[in-house]
């Protein structure tokens, strides 16, 4: 049902865009976006037409005239591909985010599922996959990343104070290890910390068959997140990579050491099968709190 509304919406920009209304077009085709991705999240991961969606998705996504495919170079010689999103002229000096996607999904899937919420707020998005930075050894997706921020900094069209980073999923592990190897990052979506912590804690626990003492605890959870000097939004529970009590008890230690560290809890609906997490809802709340923080950053 989803992928024919979307469908739809595709034929409805079809026609606007005969009649020379672009503003609509544009309209239908986000909207179409949003269909798509409802409907491939409400498709069982064997279901064959999970592959139509997907090219249904991207066929949307390039409909947008402004986006641009473009390769990031790494000190290595290596390259690798990512979409850019600008969001005015060549002078406009705007805020950026760096999206990295889940790592079951490309970048043009995560486009597509933000570009709903995040057009009209005033930031560039330069979206890239998951496979794409996190095959390599530990440290390499750093400086990987690192080359998404020097290129993002050399676009006339950005200001280089005010670039975040987005991690989906397990990329919020990407994202905290980013956002504390380069300090030019100036606000992060990501896990702040809790997924290596919650598998230390895991191997002491195996190890020792004891509990790990809270105050211990508390202690190695602060560490880790004061290595992070920009603000920092972790998203816990739904389809994210950070448990609800650990996340609840590292906002309480950041709230009292005065961290700016905010917890967001996605909606989730419950069917026979699996939870359906509210993409829609997360994601606007997580595209306010960058734009907010990234506007705050250009303040004197």
């Amino acid at each position: 049902m989803w992928t024919k509304i979307g469908d739809v919406h595709c034929i409805t920009a079809d026609l606007n865009i005969q009649k020379g209304a672009f503003d609509k077009a544009a309209e239908a085709w986000l909207c179409a976006l949003t269909a798509f991705e409802v409907a491939r999240r409400l498709a069982d991961e064997n279901d064959p037409h999970c592959g139509d969606i997907s090219t249904k998705v991207e066929a949307a996504v390039q409909r947008f005239g402004s986006l641009e495919r473009v390769q990031i170079a790494c000190s290595d010689q290596s390259e690798f591909p990512a979409y850019y999103l600008p969001v005015g002229g060549p002078d406009s000096c705007t805020p950026a985010v760096i999206c990295i996607s889940s790592e079951e999904e490309t970048a043009a899937t995560l486009l597509g599922r933000l570009l709903p919420v995040a057009i009209g707020r005033g930031m560039s998005l330069l979206v890239i996959s998951h496979d794409d930075i996190s095959n390599h050894r530990r440290g390499q997706s750093e400086l990987f990343l690192s080359c998404c921020l020097e290129y993002l900094s050399l676009r006339p069209d950005v200001d280089a104070t005010r670039i975040g980073v987005f991690g989906d999923g397990l990329s919020a592990v990407l994202a905290t290890d980013f956002a504390a190897f380069d300090r030019r990052v100036a606000s992060a979506v990501c896990d702040g910390g809790l997924w290596g912590w919650a598998r230390t804690l895991a191997s002491v626990g195996w190890m020792t068959r004891t509990a790990v003492n809270e105050d211990l605890a508390s202690a190695r959870r602060s560490r880790l997140v004061r290595q992070l000097k920009c603000p920092v939004l972790v998203v816990a529970g739904g389809r994210g990579a950070v448990s609800v009590p650990e996340a609840i008890k590292l906002q309480a230690h950041c709230t009292a050491a005065r961290i700016d560290l905010e917890l967001k809890m996605p909606r989730v609906a419950r069917t026979p099968l699996r939870e359906i997490e509210n993409f829609v809802t997360s994601d606007n709340c997580i595209f306010g709190w960058l734009e907010h923080k990234l506007a705050r950053a250009s303040a004197p």
